[in-house]
């Protein structure tokens, strides 16, 4: 049976989008309650600029606390090799880039054109390249942007393919896509896929990285699914954002995201009653902050019952 990961961005995508600046007291317990409710992949957070990013400035420390967990997979963002260099460090086993697609939103994103960028990919995967093959982490090239940009608005889907190719034949591991404006669709999304898949293969592409912004982050999420995805990215409480693209709102509710797939009786290995009592005790850590989702809201329907697992289609 094919298993569905969900990758908890709350810890990173979430807490940069927000004014709270959480202690890393505050993220460890964030990030060992979502392990105690069965989350297996958790991005705790991004090698960034603390004058830009305050929020993310502990992220060594969180790393390494969160290492605890021998099955626990910790993923970072960073935007450059210096960032790489201190995420590997630092003990992370997935280092994520962001190369956005809209040039404009990547001078903004990270200061750099796409040509400096694919020097930035370069050298990352270099260092990666370093590390002895049993305990070198994924390396993953985020492509932000790719279903449209606030600034720009389109962004060609043949230029997304282009340069999906063009950074795994750098040796990159994979690509993966991301909806940072919430502006895509199920349509789009599989145009995107199959065709980064027919062009570099499928095991080149695994995860998409969706937001919410116009509602359509669930429905991108069931055809990601449909079509063989299986890391889905997502936030406890809908937490996240863009700061550096305007209008860029907030990411699938996680809470959603594993009902929605428990009801249709996929694996994701996630308690859904404990994730909904993890989503209370992080929101007593960010009282100030709003939080989303139906499902909280709601509550799980009475007959609800984790039906028995199948084999993705």
């Amino acid at each position: 049976m094919k298993q569905i990961t969900i990758s908890e961005v709350g810890p990173r995508d979430g807490l940069q989008s927000v004014d709270t600046i959480l202690s890393t007291e505050g993220k460890l317990t964030w990030i060992e309650a979502e392990y105690g409710a069965g989350v297996r992949e958790i991005e705790v957070g991004s090698f960034v600029s603390q004058t830009l990013l305050p929020q993310m400035a502990d992220t060594a420390a969180v790393v390494k606390g969160a290492r605890r967990h021998t099955d626990l997979v910790i993923a970072v963002l960073v935007p450059n090799v210096r960032g790489c260099e201190a995420a590997l460090e630092a003990g992370a086993h997935k280092i994520s880039i962001p190369l956005s697609l809209s040039e404009t939103h990547s001078l903004k994103n990270v200061r750099r054109d796409h040509a400096q960028m694919l020097e930035e990919i370069a050298a990352c995967q270099a260092l990666v390249s370093q590390v002895p093959e049993a305990d070198r982490p994924c390396f993953e090239v985020g492509l932000a942007t790719a279903f449209g940009c606030t600034i720009e608005g389109a962004v060609d889907e043949a230029f997304v393919i282009d340069m999906a190719a063009r950074v795994l034949e750098m040796g990159v591991a994979e690509v993966g896509l991301s909806d940072t404006t919430g502006m895509g669709n199920p349509a789009q999304l599989e145009r995107l896929v199959t065709g980064i898949w027919q062009r570099c293969g499928e095991s080149r592409l695994t995860g998409v990285h969706l937001h919410n912004t116009r509602g359509q982050g669930l429905a991108n999420a069931l055809r990601a699914v449909e079509l063989g995805i299986t890391t889905l990215d997502s936030s406890l409480g809908g937490l996240g954002g863009c700061p550096f693209a305007p209008g860029a709102s907030g990411n699938i509710v996680t809470e959603d995201l594993v009902f929605m797939l428990a009801s249709m009786g996929y694996s994701t290995g996630i308690d859904l009653e404990a994730l909904l009592a993890v989503r209370h005790q992080v929101a007593a850590l960010l009282p100030e902050e709003e939080w989303f989702g139906f499902t909280a809201s709601a509550g799980l329907p009475k007959h609800f019952e984790k039906m028995p697992m199948r084999e993705a289609s």
